[in-house]
């Protein structure tokens, strides 16, 4: 018995050395597997305990982060991990220890350079022989590159590209925030301040759209320098719990939203600074220039319905401090608000009226003042409504300005006077007509092309046709005025400068200009005789006509006694309700029948 309880002992001892050896093959054998796996890896792979320690770092570890071997051994795991992840990371290591089960997850990682690294990791756990978690593969893949792409899109898609501010997606999305908010709790307030620089667009034509751009990072900068809320806004032993938010909304439109603030003093505060910030002169490529700002501010109210309600207040304010000339900040209120109802269907029926024919062009006699004779006519734009019957142009004139609808009116007046003229040429030879453009038609580039076709059509001589400007216009942007003045000349068309003696005007700019007429402001006329100032403006005007070998129409002469006067200065040429009121094309040319015959008497 006992040889063979000997043999069947050396037989399991056997056995057991053979399980032992190929079982310590295997081991070696996937040792080494996973050594070539995780040197050749692309990701970073390592295997650490339940307590963090680093027992293996693949080589990938120092091709991403810049880290020896030997570095990442001296340095704890967890000091390596931005302070903001650390949180989220033990807690997927823990929960990886308690169910067994790795939890993919996005953090930072601190490179040798200092810089920070995205990683996107994935955890498996290793169990020992009693089920327990002992260590966990961990492999980092790095994505910065892809996340940093994700991230500038995102960027992109809310901030605008020339100036980085956030764009008009993100002020409306901010808006349409605040607005919630207000909805929720009525006593939330927040104030909407609206910028547009002032001839922006004259700027960027005169010295280009590289310089316009340059103007506007500039600008941009400045904005953001001098809206810090806490230097613009905030009063001693007070707190604002909102934002102040600049966006860029439109092509030189820039927006401010201030929330939570129920003060609209705060919104005049932020208009000085952004005035102050504008007044500085901006040094571009093509030389210096100056800009300034039109400034609409609109208060949130209880009734508005609409985040878009408070844009439009703040556009509505906007558009009256534009109308003021610039370098206004206009605060919205009720009143105004029902003036831009008005406004908005006044725009309204003014397409109509364009669309219907519905304008109608009167024609006022131009005299020479001795000996008494017709020389011309002014064709006067009015528009016959439909229920209001005759409106003259001060009650729709900037209406139909701002929607360009202006301009349209201007060609067909044109058109009208110049196909008239022939026909009033039996009695007169030499009559003209003169016809006043809109600023908005003076500086279209489609003005040349389509006064050739009017003058080709009516086949009249240009010498016969004058296009006038008001002085205003022709102020607000001197050297492109006297381009387009010149060319109206090489088209031997004549000029007139209207409202004259009404505002400043340089001798060196009317020099440039070089107008064939002058014509004095009924205003002027009509004091004259009861102001010794405005008489001395008056005849000034005269002696610098006469100067310049410039005719002068005197406008609006009403008596005899105004003539008289205007004739003693050595003024030619007059019109006015005193000679007649203006006329309908067919009553014009009785009118001009009737004065031929009394002349040839």
């Amino acid at each position: 018995m006992l040889p063979f309880a000997l043999a069947a002992l050396l037989v399991i001892v056997a056995a057991q050395q053979l399980w032992i050896y190929f079982t310590l093959r295997r081991a070696k054998k996937r040792d080494e597997l996973f050594r070539i796996i995780t040197e050749n890896a692309a990701d970073m792979i390592a295997l650490v305990d339940t307590k963090g320690r680093r027992l293996y770092n693949s080589p990938a570890y120092r091709r991403v982060l810049g880290y020896s071997a030997a570095e990442l051994a001296e340095t704890p795991v967890f000091e390596q991990i931005h302070p903001d992840d650390r949180f989220k990371v033990l807690e997927a290591a823990r929960e990886a220890r308690s169910t067994g089960i790795g939890k993919a997850l996005q953090y930072r990682l601190r490179h040798k350079n200092g810089s920070w690294r995205i990683l996107e990791s994935t955890a498996s756990t290793i169990k020992n022989s009693n089920g327990e978690v002992e260590k966990l593969v961990i492999v980092n893949r790095d994505v910065t590159p892809r996340v940093e792409a994700e991230e500038k899109l995102a960027h992109n898609a809310l901030h605008d590209a020339l100036t980085g501010l956030p764009n008009r997606r993100l002020f409306l999305d901010r808006l349409e925030r605040c607005h919630a908010q207000a909805q929720r709790d009525s006593a939330f307030r927040y104030v909407l301040l609206l910028a547009d620089i002032d001839a922006f667009k004259s700027l960027n034509h005169t010295l280009g759209s590289a310089a316009g751009d340059q103007a506007l990072i500039e600008i941009s900068r400045r904005l953001e320098a001098c809206l810090r809320k806490t230097d613009v806004l905030s009063r001693p032993g007070e707190t604002l719990a909102g934002d102040l938010i600049l966006s860029r909304v439109g092509g030189d439109e820039f927006a401010v939203l201030l929330e939570a603030c129920s003060d609209p003093s705060d919104m005049l505060r932020v208009a000085e600074r952004i005035q102050s910030a504008a007044a500085a002169p901006l040094v571009l490529a093509p030389g210096e220039t100056r800009c300034s700002f039109s400034i609409g501010i609109a208060l949130s109210a209880s009734g508005q319905a609409r985040a878009d309600d408070l844009l439009r207040d703040a556009e509505t304010a906007l558009r009256r401090a534009q109308a003021m000339g610039g370098r206004h900040a206009e605060l919205f209120d009720p009143a105004m608000h029902n003036r831009a109802v008005g406004r908005l269907k006044l725009e309204s029926d003014l397409r109509t009226a364009l669309n219907h024919g519905q304008f109608r062009v009167l024609f006022q006699p131009v005299f020479q003042i001795n000996p008494r004779q017709i020389v011309g006519f002014e064709a006067l734009i009015r528009w016959q409504h439909p229920e209001q019957g005759l409106i003259s142009p001060g009650a729709f004139l900037d209406a139909a300005e701002d929607t360009g609808l202006m301009a349209l009116i201007d060609q067909w007046v044109i058109r009208q006077a110049c196909l008239q003229l022939p026909l009033w040429r039996t009695f007169c030879p030499t009559l003209h007509v003169a016809v006043n453009l809109s600023a908005r038609h003076f500086a279209s580039p489609q003005l040349l092309d389509g006064l050739k076709s009017c003058l080709r059509d009516a086949a009249i001589p240009p010498n016969l046709l004058q296009l006038g400007i008001t002085q205003a216009t022709s102020m607000a942007d001197p050297d492109r005025a006297a381009s387009i003045f010149a060319q109206l000349r090489r088209l031997e068309i004549s000029t007139a400068l209207d409202n004259f003696g009404m505002s400043p005007v340089s001798l060196a700019a009317l020099r440039r200009l070089s107008p064939d007429v002058l014509k004095i402001d009924r205003a002027l006329v009509t004091k004259m005789q009861s102001d010794r100032a405005t008489n001395a403006v008056v005849e000034l005007t005269l002696a610098l006509a006469n100067k310049l070998t410039r005719n002068v129409v005197a406008q609006g002469v009403e008596s005899a006694a105004q003539l008289d006067n205007l004739h003693s200065l050595g003024c030619r040429l007059a019109q006015g309700y005193f000679f007649s009121p203006p006329l309908d094309s067919e009553a014009a040319q009785q009118f001009l029948i009737a004065h031929s015959r009394l002349v040839r008497v």
